[in-house]
C-alpha cells in the first residue's frame, strides 16, 4: 500500500527549486561580504583538495570539510535575518541566536582545519 504522503516530484518542481536556490545564493553573495570571502576561498581550497588528496576518501573529506563553511555562513545569514525580523522586544534572544550562528561557523572552520591537518600530516 502506498503512502498518501508520497508524491511524485516532477521536473518542473526540480527546476523551480534550482531557480530559487540560485536566487538565494546570488542574493547572499551580493549582500554578505563574509560569504563572498569564504566562498572564493572555498572554491580555491576545493581545487587544492582535488590535487592534494591521494585517495577518493581523502579527497571527499577535504572537499566536504570546506563545503561546510559557506553552508554554515548561509544558515547563519538566514537565521540572523529571521532573528532580526521576529524579536523586536527580546534583544537578548536575538543576540543569543546570532551567537549560536557564529559558533556554527567557527565549528565548520575548526572542522575543516582539523581535517586538513590530519590528512596532510598524519
Amino acid at each position: 500500500m502506498k503512502s498518501a504522503f508520497r508524491k511524485k516530484i516532477s521536473l518542473d518542481k526540480f527546476i523551480n527549486i534550482f531557480h530559487c536556490l540560485t536566487r538565494i545564493l546570488k542574493n547572499t553573495f551580493e549582500n554578505e561580504k563574509a560569504f563572498q570571502k569564504e566562498f572564493l576561498l572555498s572554491l580555491s581550497l576545493v581545487l587544492v583538495g582535488f590535487l592534494i588528496g591521494e585517495t577518493g576518501m581523502q579527497k571527499t573529506l577535504l572537499i566536504l570539510s570546506i563545503i561546510f563553511i559557506p553552508l554554515s555562513e548561509i544558515l547563519n545569514y538566514s537565521i540572523g535575518s529571521c532573528a532580526d525580523k521576529m524579536s523586536f522586544n527580546n534583544q537578548n534572544l536575538s543576540q543569543k541566536i546570532k551567537y549560536i550562528g557564529s559558533v556554527a561557523i567557527l565549528l565548520a572552520i575548526t572542522n575543516a582545519f582539523i581535517t586538513w591537518i590530519v590528512i596532510l600530516f598524519f
